[in-house]
Order: C-alpha cells, then sequence, then structure tokens
C-alpha cells in the first residue's frame, strides 16, 4: 500500500516569512519547529478527507451555521513563530474572522477561537498527527479533532495492539483533550455535528 509520506525536505531551520516566501503558495507543505514537511498526499489520503469535508459541509448546511470548510489552508498559532500546520479538514467560524490579522490577504488563520472543528488524516509521520498536533490543537482550544489512521500507522501506544485501522475523536474538556477511539460500525458522537450519522468504518474505508 503507498502511503501520504510527510518529511523535512530542508536542513536549515526557517521562520515563517521564510516559508511562506519558499512554500506558501504550495498546499502540499507546512512548516512545524522551523522544518518543512512535505505531506505528499496519496489519492486515497484525498479521498478520506474530501469524505469528512462533505459531510462536515452537509451538516453545516442543514444547520445553517455561519461556518464553512478550509482544506489545507494555514494554520499558525499565533504563539508559535515557526510553525504553521495545514489541517487536512478545518470548520472555521466566519464570526471569529474579524479578529484574524492575516486571513485579509491570505488563507492564514492564528486563532483558535476560529477553528470549530479539525482533522487530520494520518500519513507517513504519523507522531505530528498523534502527538504535536494533538498538544498543539488543544493549548488554542479547538474543541473537537479527528486524527484519522486508515492504513493503522500510528504508535500502539496511540492505537493498541495489534495495529488497525482507528479514528481516534479528540474532545476537549478543561484544556485537554479526552481522546476516544472508534473502529468498525461504532457510532461517531461528535460535539460539533451533534446530528451526524457515520460509524467509523465509513470514515476509515472512504474510497473504497
Amino acid at each position: 500500500m503507498t502511503l501520504a509520506i510527510d518529511q523535512p525536505i530542508q536542513q536549515r531551520l526557517l521562520n515563517f516569512s521564510e516559508f511562506l516566501a519558499r512554500h506558501g503558495g504550495d498546499n502540499r507543505y507546512e512548516l512545524i519547529d522551523g522544518e518543512v514537511f512535505d505531506l505528499e498526499p496519496t489519492g486515497r489520503h484525498e479521498e478520506v478527507a474530501a469524505f469528512i469535508t462533505t459531510k462536515a459541509c452537509v451538516q453545516i448546511d442543514r444547520a445553517g451555521l455561519p461556518w464553512f470548510v478550509l482544506q489545507r489552508g494555514l494554520f499558525r498559532p499565533s504563539d508559535a513563530g515557526i510553525t504553521a500546520f495545514r489541517p487536512d479538514v478545518a470548520v472555521v467560524d466566519r464570526a471569529e474572522l474579524i479578529g484574524e490579522p492575516l486571513w485579509p490577504e491570505r488563507s492564514i488563520l492564528t486563532r483558535g477561537d476560529s477553528i470549530k472543528f479539525v482533522a487530520e488524516v494520518v500519513s507517513g509521520n504519523w507522531q505530528n498527527d498523534y502527538a504535536r498536533k494533538v498538544e498543539d490543537y488543544a493549548t488554542v482550544g479547538i474543541p473537537e479533532y479527528w486524527i484519522v489512521d486508515y492504513a493503522g500507522l500510528g504508535g500502539i501506544r496511540h492505537i493498541g495492539k495489534p495495529k488497525q485501522p482507528t479514528l481516534s475523536i479528540c474532545t476537549l474538556v478543561d484544556g485537554e483533550y479526552d481522546i476516544q477511539l472508534l473502529r468498525g460500525d461504532r457510532a461517531i458522537a461528535s460535539i460539533t455535528f451533534p446530528n451526524l450519522n457515520v460509524t467509523a468504518e465509513q470514515v476509515l474505508r472512504a474510497g473504497r
């Protein structure tokens, strides 16, 4: 099976301005602690992200919410000078964009308040999704974070043994994520989309 592999591509650490100058116009790159990662999304990776996007858009439309789905825009936490994540799926609250200093000119968010939901489809460097992003997304207050590990790549301490495809639903509670692991026909309980009627298997097998 061919998987998306996100690996650092340069030796010298870059700051945010340097990253934007070199890679800001290409949505396959993100910056983590000064390292540029080439996300190299595969077709299957994109199908899973598209499935989540479709379901989120339906829920937003049905509820008449002032939200929209941003795919592969940059999220640069305001206190992280050399980090700019590029979430696979992010649900953005239009009402909060007035407080985003970079948004009028570029597809860049800096405040956790602007994001209601985020999903990452796990690729080769799974550590970023299971460790760094769990910590940072919780710190900035993003209420719900999905880690979609359709190939079972994550470490045993994250998805158990034997390793298998797993959907991790991270819900913010008192500043930290409560993480629920889902597989098979387990229904997803989403705080962002309470009327969502989707199972873990449907998400993990999207595109098959």
